[in-house]
């Protein structure tokens, strides 16, 4: 089993759904970087659940303890594990459908991979709950490229069929405008028309309601990357990005910038051409999400997935009983979210935040991290 991600920055990740704690152990941060605990707590806190009908009734407190790594407020240089408790697990909701696979779940897969060794409770190791420590881990990176001037926000752009305002993807004022809009807003649910907030509540809360879910699409904004970032095919920025995405349950799909509109374009009107502001290069448009042959051309870098719906619903749905090797029917017990688009969007922007900074660190070393201020004009 693969656990870690990363060459330059790497995060390691541990745990299972219903164990003593999940967590995790972020390698590659230089000495002497600050380190938010109120920070972390904030980002961990938009993942949380609240057990108001938009998420799951598991409500955990999600205090991440740093174990080794941070003293006084700094990194140490040293590795930094972090560990997160779960405290409120209920393992014998699942003890009744436990032969039953979960259709949309890794649990046949998971007997066919670890051939029923695995932990099966609550989903074990595959579960999203395993994405807290995704946050724990990236949200220490999140606020050293925010410190180095890289911002990473992540709205809903759409979630059971009701779309919020997109990113202004051809226009970096207005776009940094709605990412400075979102980031100013404490509350979990990040959308940029406060209008459709309740729209969005309703139509989660009915489905819920009916024991199904409803998926849905975030979209991700990365400003301030200096060009010159990112490698061509293997290590590309898409590629690194789109690794961490698929890395969070549920997420099956991704586009950059234009993204599948591109089969519908001539070459004359995908192209984006370039223009001189003052001494900086930049694009007239953006169709290309500031990415040229895998690296970064210095404008914002925007994607989009497409989350699927929450596989563990209330309907009874057919399967088959993989012991007695046999068709059955199975009605889901447990806690679940009748949505998971909304608290994925801190997840989404905590795993973009860990690619980036691998991507930072291969370019630049550990000096973004050191001289945030600086490190652009040096030359590196």
């Amino acid at each position: 089993m693969k656990n870690t991600f990363g060459s330059a920055l790497a995060l390691t990740i541990f745990g299972e759904s219903h164990g003593r704690a999940i967590g995790g152990v972020l390698d590659g941060m230089a000495a002497g970087v600050p380190v938010d605990e109120g920070f972390i707590a904030a980002c961990m806190d938009k993942r949380r659940a609240r057990g108001d009908g938009l998420s799951t009734p598991r409500v955990e407190a999600d205090k991440v303890q740093l174990l080794s790594g941070v003293m006084n407020g700094h990194t140490t240089g040293t590795a930094i594990a972090l560990m997160i408790e779960n405290q409120n697990t209920r393992s014998g909701d699942y003890a009744k459908t436990a032969d039953l696979l979960r259709p949309g779940h890794a649990d046949y897969t998971a007997y066919a991979k670890y051939h029923g060794f695995q932990d099966a409770r609550g989903g074990g190791h595959f579960s999203g709950r395993i994405t807290a420590a995704l946050v724990a881990g990236g949200s220490i990176v999140l606020g050293a490229l925010n410190r180095a001037g890289i911002d990473i926000t992540t709205h809903i752009a759409r979630c059971a069929g009701i779309s919020d305002t997109p990113f202004a993807l051809d226009d970096a004022a207005a776009l940094a405008a709605q990412v400075s809009v979102l980031e100013s807003r404490d509350e979990g649910f990040a959308l940029l028309d406060a209008s459709v907030e309740e729209p969005m509540k309703t139509a989660i809360r009915a489905a819920g309601s009916e024991g199904d879910s409803v998926g849905g699409i975030l979209e991700t904004a990365i400003l301030g990357l200096p060009a010159g970032v990112g490698e061509p095919y293997f290590d590309s920025v898409e590629s690194l990005i789109s690794h961490m995405a698929f890395s969070v349950p549920a997420v099956k799909g991704i586009e950059f910038g234009t993204g599948f509109g591109f089969a519908d374009l001539k070459g004359s009107e995908a192209n984006d051409a370039f223009r001189m502001k003052g001494d900086s290069v930049v694009t007239a448009t953006n169709h290309n999400a500031g990415i040229n042959g895998g690296i970064t051309n210095g404008m914002p870098v925007v994607f989009r997935t497409a989350v699927k719906p929450t596989p563990s619903i209330y309907k009874e749905q057919e399967t088959v009983d993989y012991i007695a090797k046999q068709d059955a029917p199975l009605s889901i017990q447990g806690r679940h979210d009748p949505c998971i688009v909304p608290r994925a969007a801190i997840v989404q922007t905590c795993v973009a935040a860990l690619a980036v900074g691998d991507l930072m660190t291969a370019r630049y070393g550990t000096a973004w991290m050191e001289r945030p201020t600086s490190y652009r004009r040096e030359g590196l």
